[in-house]
């Protein structure tokens, strides 16, 4: 199907708006000490919701992720790895939007949980000072993961059943 100029405008600024917004919110976190290292609660991790909604929210994510992670400690790895998690955790909650329990998009949230537990974790236990260990791998892991289970199901969730009652509104009028 060819997409329209418009269409096509409406995509790049939805990713970009995405991108901005996940950005900010990262570095807000940052300014709570919440948004890099092994415990992480990133508000812009909400926002993983988004690819439920539209396309345009995985390059976004990425986008953003890869701008806020500009000011990470762990340097140009966590450029590489955790945009890395984060393209793959928005391929894969799109791939699973249409699972839902009560019009809820409940597994949306997984993936990024999944993801950046095990990619972030296994960064975090490589660049440890400590060097490598499978302690050290499965603690990160146990870390961000919880973080992000916190933020993408307790933040997330709410968003995508507020967008939706925006989203019935809107086609109702």
């Amino acid at each position: 199907m060819m997409k329209t100029q418009s269409q096509r405008t409406q995509y790049l600024v939805q990713g970009a708006m995405i991108a901005a917004i996940y950005m900010v919110l990262t570095l807000l976190a940052a300014l709570a000490n919440l948004a890099y290292g092994p415990v992480q609660f990133r508000f812009s991790e909400a926002l993983t919701i988004l690819p439920v909604f539209t396309p345009a929210a995985v390059p976004g994510l990425a986008v953003g992720c890869l701008l806020a992670n500009i000011w990470s400690g762990y340097g140009a790895a966590d450029m590489v790895f955790g945009t890395l998690a984060t393209l793959l955790a928005a391929i894969s909650t799109r791939m699973v939007r249409k699972i839902r329990i009560h019009g809820i998009p409940i597994l949306a949230p997984l993936p990024p949980v999944l993801f950046n537990a095990v990619i972030v974790g296994l960064e975090i236990a490589v660049l440890s000072t400590e060097g490598f260990s499978w302690a050290g791998f499965w603690a990160a892991a146990f870390s961000v993961g919880a973080g992000e289970l916190v933020i993408c199901y307790g933040l997330g969730l709410p968003l995508a059943a507020g967008l939706q009652k925006i989203e019935k509104g809107r086609k109702f009028y």
